[in-house]
């Protein structure tokens, strides 16, 4: 099938399938990590995932887009420039000077934060979509989703590069729309 046959998700499939780079063991033995690196490395493989996420962005309505931290903030800059759209930083706790709004979340193994600017960005009644490299269990996504509903933005959906596979994320995300670019295998 020519190059242009194929439709932006499937070119974008394409490029994860063969840039995705597997390292058995980590973080933690047991664990199968895909690493995107190679994929943003790739000028094709980039254009190809950012493009196929910019148009399920569209999709949902974003008037901005929420990158998490830190390959979030990759994508969801290239997404949010490629829709012409501005982005919010979601940073993790420390990274930002006072004033911030802050939401903890549980992890496996402990507590983490996300912060916002409570200054400068006003995202009171915009649709917001978030952008991640990873869905896995929705604990950082969903902190992000309360985060910004405690500054009154609206989560219109999710958008992600990968899935990681029988960890229940799609059932932390509550009743938004996911859309994943490559489903989980």
């Amino acid at each position: 099938m020519s190059e242009q046959a194929l439709s932006t998700f499937d070119r974008a499939r394409e490029a994860l399938d063969k840039k995705t780079r597997y390292v058995q063991d980590f973080p933690e033995k047991g664990v199968l990590f895909e690493d995107l690196t190679p994929v943003l490395g790739d000028a094709e493989s980039f254009v190809a995932v950012v493009d196929a996420m910019a148009e399920a962005a569209e999709k949902l309505n974003a008037e901005i887009i929420g990158g998490l931290d830190a390959r979030g903030f990759l994508l969801g800059s290239a997404v949010a420039y490629k829709l012409g759209l501005g982005v919010l930083a979601i940073r993790k706790k420390g990274k930002l000077p006072p004033p911030v709004v802050t939401q903890e979340y549980e992890l496996e193994y402990g507590t983490a934060a996300l912060e916002l600017p409570s200054e400068g960005i006003d995202i009171a009644g915009k649709n917001i979509v978030l952008i991640d490299d990873v869905l896995a269990t929705g604990g950082t996504l969903g902190a992000a989703r309360k985060l910004i509903e405690s500054c009154d933005g609206h989560v219109s959906g999710y958008v992600l590069a990968i899935e990681v596979p029988g960890l229940g994320g799609r059932d932390n995300l509550g009743d938004r729309p996911v859309i994943v670019v490559r489903d989980p295998q």
